[in-house]
């Protein structure tokens, strides 16, 4: 598990890159970095991306998936040295009908593609992994966004007036080790339980589709959403994340407890996510691992 390192930021004349996917993480560190004084350059992800970094980042383009050259020669112009991931890469698209080749990829992504990818698996870790390889060739470092905003990250303990019941502690107990066991094996960070029994697995689809189907499959509700980072999470990408919408769907879903990692886990726009679980019944608690062992009366 990469643990962040908070004085390794570059210094603040430095200009720091932003790849930006979807949702409000990049927002959210775009705006934390401009407060330190950092002049951000962002390069969106085509379709995905917020048209708010407009707003406040130093400069601000979007690319296609598929053109890993053009995103770096974006960052070069800028005398980008230092980039973060930050925001949801809808990998859904590239599983579609000649979803790999429709975004006709650059001699760039192809170099990924068969220096990287096609030689091994198609696990997010890997195509992460592969585009952080390609960027380093330019000699352009990532870092983890969470080093720049640190307060993002959840504290541990009970977040919200409801807390879980007894049932819930046993599901949440139960599902723990399972979600790590498949954060693990790279498939998802996700899993929601109803009386013992997995309901549903995140995988590609990502975390509220995956509450979306437990609520189609478990029609009497009071499932327990279980979110926990990977046993060796890299802190630069795919850092578990929650947000309004997690609460949402839950809501919709019939999820009546969520359990996430302290320490390890986003929970993005935090106040108005907690109000809107209090609202609408909704347990939220922050564990670390070894207090499972906890007795339901916790």
């Amino acid at each position: 598990m990469q643990i962040l390192d908070l004085d390794a930021t570059p210094d603040i004349d430095e200009p720091i890159g932003l790849l930006a996917g979807a949702g409000r993480f990049p927002v959210l560190f775009a705006e934390a970095a401009r407060q330190q004084g950092y002049a951000v350059h962002a390069v969106g992800v085509q379709g995905m991306a917020p048209e708010e970094l407009r707003d406040c980042c130093a400069s601000f383009e979007t690319v296609p998936i598929s053109k890993v050259g053009r995103a770096i020669r974006a960052f070069r112009r800028h005398n980008v040295r230092h980039a973060v991931m930050a925001g949801k890469i809808e990998k859904v698209i590239l599983w579609q009908r000649r979803g790999w080749w429709q975004f006709m990829p650059d001699l760039r992504a192809w170099h990924l593609l068969f220096s990287y990818v096609f030689k091994k698996d198609r696990k997010d870790d890997t195509l992460l992994l592969a585009v952080i390889s390609e960027f380093e060739r330019d000699r352009i470092t990532f870092d983890s966004a969470l080093q720049y905003c640190p307060e993002l990250l959840v504290e541990h303990g009970f977040l919200t007036n409801r807390k879980p019941t007894a049932a819930q502690w046993r599901d949440i107990r139960f599902g723990w080790d399972i979600a790590r066991s498949m954060g693990g094996l790279d498939i998802g960070q996700s899993i929601v339980v109803n009386d013992l029994a997995v309901i549903a697995v995140e995988a590609i689809e990502g975390t509220d589709r995956c509450i979306e189907r437990a609520g189609q499959l478990c029609r009497r509700g009071n499932m327990t959403v279980v979110k926990v980072a990977k046993p060796q999470q890299d802190m630069r990408f795919d850092v578990p994340a929650v947000g309004v919408k997690t609460i949402q769907t839950m809501h919709q879903a019939g999820a009546r407890c969520l359990a996430i990692e302290a320490g390890m886990t986003i929970m993005l726009d935090q106040q108005e996510v907690l109000d809107l679980a209090d609202k609408l019944g909704i347990a939220v608690v922050s564990l670390n691992a070894d207090e499972l062992q906890l007795s339901s009366a916790a």
